[in-house]
Formats: structure tokens, C-alpha cells, sequence
């Protein structure tokens, strides 16, 4: 978490706030504070303060905009192969079906076309979800092309974008000016795990999956967490403020990684970026690498020992690490998948640090098909 951000979190708690929802001295004190933080958000984002809908964070944000749509409209819930599981889960929940990628991990706008032309089950299209910026490779989506089409053929359908990997990168205001719902969290930003908020356009018929309170102008339920939202505003400010800097510096170092790494080792796979160039289509610090011969599970764990927190870009199923549903969809062979390696570069990482990082993965990657051939 950024200074400044538990700096202002620490300011609000340091008031002995009450219930924001309370009329008393302290419960108006909560208000006023909620209030400016969403003012804040509104004016960053570009969108009406009326339009900010606070949430736990943004797996319960990418629910609230799919379920909520489908209780709100009938009709089919659609998105990308390639989308964060809180969303995927919950358009497969709704019974929903997912639009193909390209090799690239790019939504293929011509599958999209067919959908909402022909959706299944018939019937109309109510949601269309399509990340901004994909969490496992940094692929940016064509949003707005998106939004076109969907507007075009289905006019009376919501079009939601998960932009939480992209708010620290791109401009939204911009970026995601033709959605209808976008989902952003704190914690991608610098500022508080457990805090996020859906941007609703005035007249998005959505539903509430919380109901109580009547919150959030009745969209979510829950007494806010008013020092969290106050951390998520600042945070998102201090990104919006510096992007223009910072947002180039972690693309070179991003670079840097992929390339020495790529230029170090034999049968390395760069799913977004085939050649090892044209990483202008990615955003931000996100490198995904694919090694041959090597298993994700082992060098993970070599990496973890040597100090280098990653991921694979998987996810635990029964015991066993599963190749991730983003590479399948782009069409990476299995063998590959499961080499897969997800480093993330910050606006705090140092040249100094690409440099070890890089050391350390291909020592570590070296190791293992040493001792696989062995």
C-alpha cells in the first residue's frame, strides 16, 4: 500500500466515524467522508458521483454487474474465453457462453457478430463482458469496437468491462468511455485489500445481489467501509496523477525482462506477443512466459525460495496445477501451458531488480531441464 494511502486511511480512522448511514454527529462525520470519496472516484473516472457503487472489491463488483443484469433484463449474458474468473464463473452461473480470442488473446469481434446475431438458446442479448487489460498477459481488448457492436446489433444490451488491471495503466476516461458498467479495486492501485466499486451509467437496469440497508442507492447493501473507500480514491488519484511517468517506465522494464529472459533461454513462448515484439498492445507491468520441458509447480517453488513472488496464471484444481483457461483459449499447446510463468513489474521496481529477477529465472529454469534430462 502507497504511504500517502494508509496516510488518509489512518486520517479517517483517527475520527472515530460512526455509521455512515447513522444521523448522529459521527454517523454524518462517516457521511461526508464517503461522500468526498466518491466524489473523488467520479472525478477521475470521469462518471457522476451518483454513478460510483462501492463494493468489497472486484470479484464482488464483476458479479454484481453480471448477475445484476440478468436479474434486471432478460436475454443471454455473454463474454470473452479469456475473461478473470469472477466474471467467467459468473456468466457460466447465469448460463451464459463465452465469445473466442484470437492467438493474440484478442476478442474475435467476427464470433462476437454471430453471438449477438444468433445468441444461444435464442432469445436476445442482455450483458456483453469484456476486460479491459487480461490479467494473465496484459492484453489490452478493443473496448469501445466492443461496445460498438453490441450497440449495433443489440441495442437494449449492457456492455461491462473488468478494469481492474487497467486502471493503474490506462486512461479511463477513454479506455472504457463506451461501457456501461466497469469494475475497479483498490488494492491493484496501492491502496486497501477488500475495497473496490462497479461504475453504474444512469439508466443500466441492475438488480442488488445484497439486499437489506438499501445502500448505494439500493444497488448494494452494506454499511460502507467508509476508510477503505477513502484509500481506493486516494489511490486511484495518485495513479491517474502519475500514469503519464510511471506507465512508460514499467512497460520498459517489462521489456527488459521479456527480453533478457527470451534472449537467455531456449523455447521460450510469449503467448501475447509470438515474435517478442509489438508489446504496444499490452498495458502495464504483466509479463507471461512460457518455458518448454519444465512444469509452472516446480519453478514456481525455485523461485519462491530464491525471492521472486509469481504465478503461473493457473489455478488449483483437485491437487494438480491446471494449464490456465486463458492460455487453452489462445490456443497454447498444453505442453506449453503448463511452463507458464506471470511475473507482475510495479511502479516500485527497479532496474536493479529486473536485472536479479532475470538471473534468478533462468538459473531456475536451467536447473530444471538439467535435471529433467538427467
Amino acid at each position: 500500500m502507497r504511504a500517502e494511502v494508509a496516510e488518509a486511511m489512518a486520517a479517517v480512522h483517527a475520527l472515530a466515524l460512526g455509521n455512515p448511514s447513522s444521523q448522529h454527529t459521527a454517523g454524518r462525520r462517516a457521511r461526508r467522508a464517503l461522500d468526498d470519496a466518491r466524489d473523488e472516484i467520479a472525478g477521475t473516472l470521469g462518471v457522476r458521483p451518483g454513478e460510483v457503487v462501492f463494493t468489497s472489491g472486484g470479484t464482488e463488483a464483476d458479479d454484481l454487474a453480471v448477475h445484476g443484469v440478468a436479474a434486471a433484463r432478460p436475454g443471454q449474458v455473454l463474454c470473452s474465453a479469456v475473461e478473470h474468473d469472477a466474471v467467467l464463473e459468473a456468466v457460466h452461473a447465469a448460463g451464459g457462453t463465452t465469445v473466442a480470442v484470437d492467438a493474440r488473446g484478442r476478442i474475435d469481434l467476427e464470433d462476437l457478430e454471430r453471438l449477438l446475431g444468433s445468441p444461444p438458446g435464442g432469445g436476445g442479448v442482455a450483458l456483453v463482458s469484456v476486460m479491459t487489460v487480461n490479467n494473465e498477459n496484459g492484453v489490452r481488448q478493443p473496448v469501445g469496437d466492443v461496445a460498438a457492436l453490441v450497440h449495433d446489433l443489440a441495442p437494449g444490451a449492457i456492455v461491462h468491462t473488468d478494469a481492474v488491471q487497467a486502471a493503474a495503466w490506462l486512461d479511463l476516461r477513454d479506455e472504457a468511455a463506451a461501457a456501461d458498467l466497469m469494475t475497479i479495486t483498490a488494492h491493484k492501485l496501492g491502496g486497501p485489500v477488500g475495497v473496490g466499486a462497479l461504475i453504474v451509467r444512469d439508466g443500466t437496469p441492475l438488480t442488488a445481489r445484497l439486499r437489506g440497508g438499501g445502500q448505494e442507492n439500493e444497488r448494494r447493501s452494506g454499511t460502507q467501509n467508509v476508510a477503505g473507500a477513502v484509500g481506493l480514491a486516494r489511490a486511484l488519484s495518485l495513479a491517474a496523477a502519475e500514469r503519464d511517468v510511471v506507465a512508460p517506465r514499467v512497460a520498459t522494464l517489462r521489456d527488459r525482462f521479456a527480453d533478457a529472459v527470451v534472449a537467455a533461454l531456449d523455447d521460450v513462448y510469449e503467448p501475447a506477443c509470438p515474435d517478442h515484439r509489438h508489446r504496444d498492445q499490452l498495458a502495464g507491468g504483466i509479463v507471461q512466459l512460457c518455458f518448454g520441458g519444465i512444469e509452472s509447480e516446480a519453478l514456481l517453488f525455485l523461485l519462491d525460495e530464491a525471492g521472486v513472488e509469481a504465478s503461473a496464471g493457473s489455478a488449483c484444481a483437485a491437487g494438480a496445477l491446471e494449464p490456465s483457461h486463458v492460455l487453452a483459449a489462445m490456443g497454447v499447446p498444453a505442453e506449453l501451458a503448463r511452463g507458464a510463468l506471470r511475473v507482475s513489474v510495479g511502479r516500485t521496481t527497479t532496474e536493479a531488480d529486473i536485472d536479479v529477477a532475470v538471473d534468478l529465472v533462468v538459473d531456475a529454469v536451467g536447473r530444471l531441464r538439467g535435471a529433467r534430462a538427467a
